[in-house]
This record gives C-alpha cells, structure tokens and sequence, in this order.
C-alpha cells in the first residue's frame, strides 16, 4: 500500500508516520508538509509544499496512491470561526480536491473528532466546522472516506503535541492514565492505536464510515494481532 501523509509533525502525524515506516504492508509514504519531517528512510519520500490551498505544480507527485491520511490540524482556541474554517475546512477540501482530480480509487481518511457537528448548526464553532468539513469529504467520489472521531489520545513513544495547553494536560493526565483506561477503555485510545487502525480501514475497509475511540482501538488491534 502507498500511502500520502498530511500533518506528520502533529502528534497523531508522527504515530502514523512512524507505524507506516514500521509495517511491512505499507510500502511507501509520501509526507506533505511545510517543512521537512526531519526522518531519513527508504520508504519515506518528504515533500515540502508552501501553498496548502494549491497544488496544481505538483500533482504528478500525488498520482499512484492507495490512501491519504489527513492528521493536519489546529486548536480552535483563540482563532475566530473565519480563521479556523481557512485551516480546517478550505486546507482539507483543497488537498482532498487535488487528491481526487488525480485518483479517485483512493481511501480519504480524516482526523476529526469526538463532538463534531454534522448538522453543521450546532453552537460549539470547531463542531460545526468538523461537521462542515466531514460533510464535504463525503460527497467527494473516493473509493471511500472514513472519519475519526477520537476522544482523548494517549502519546506514545516519547511522541508529544506541538500545542503547549495538550503536553500540560498530557503530563497532568499520565499518571492516572492507566487508571482511565480500566474504568472507561472506549474513552481513550493511543497514538499508536489511531496508526494502525488507520493502516486497517485503507486496507481492509470498515462497515461504518465515522469511527469512535471504541472501533479504533478495535480495528488497531486487530491489524496488531494480524501485522
């Protein structure tokens, strides 16, 4: 499988990128970012794009690929609902859009997250925006689209979030963390379960397109047990 990665500086970006290095089942990755994800490997080819709302100079390198996986995103806070819909839903549309101009027969998969609004008329801002977002993707003739909604995600690896308030609330959180994940294991997934349940939808498909904490850590464990 070869495969486009979105957002491999992000904290659910570098699990993904790390697990698709490591799995023999995906033979290529292709990393499209501002600047260069820092890694050296035979499978890993970096691409450093400036413009994320045009890639018409290059969409002969997005041709050939079995899924993209679209980990790119912000915090809401502070940022008005025009600013987070410029990063969330145009960024998202723009690459998607380039994606399937070139290759329909490709699996989307996009990042969202536990709360979205798919009615889109919700009163949480980044909700509606996720749901507006989502809605788009959907209507777009992939071969199919699946949305992760997490809830609370678990770094692992010595991974961490390139948002100060999410390593504070990370380094808060750790020590009950294991507590957490026997009273309500749907509630919490890892960096590494979000990879591989990833890897298992673009290769195996899954009979719901929108999946929680709950079917991620399924679906990542079982490609676990199956790699």
């Amino acid at each position: 499988m070869r495969v486009i990665l979105f957002g491999a500086s992000g904290m659910v970006g570098q699990g993904v990128l790390r697990e698709c290095l490591a799995d023999a089942r995906v033979e290529r990755v292709l990393t499209i970012g501002r600047r260069p994800v820092g890694l050296t490997h035979a499978k890993l080819d970096d691409l450093v794009h400036a413009d994320f709302t045009n890639y018409a100079d290059v969409s002969d390198r997005l041709r050939g690929f079995d899924a993209c996986f679209f980990c790119l995103g912000v915090s809401a806070m502070g940022l008005s609902e025009a600013e987070y819909s410029r990063i969330t839903y145009d960024v998202t549309l723009a690459a998607a859009h380039a994606l399937v101009a070139v290759n329909s027969a490709l699996t989307f998969v996009y990042v969202s997250g536990t709360g979205t609004d798919s009615s889109e008329q919700g009163r949480v801002m980044w909700a509606r925006v996720k749901g507006r977002t989502e809605n788009a993707l959907q209507r777009l003739p992939f071969k199919a689209v699946y949305l992760f909604r997490p809830g609370f995600i678990q770094p692992l690896h010595g991974i961490q979030s390139s948002t100060a308030l999410y390593r504070t609330l990370y380094a808060i959180t750790a020590p009950i963390t294991p507590l957490l994940k026997r009273l309500a294991p749907t509630f919490i997934t890892t960096t590494e379960l979000v990879a591989r349940a990833m890897i298992g939808v673009a290769l195996h498909g899954h009979s719901n397109p929108v999946l929680y904490n709950a079917d991620i850590n399924q679906v990542g464990t079982a490609l676990t047990r199956g790699g």
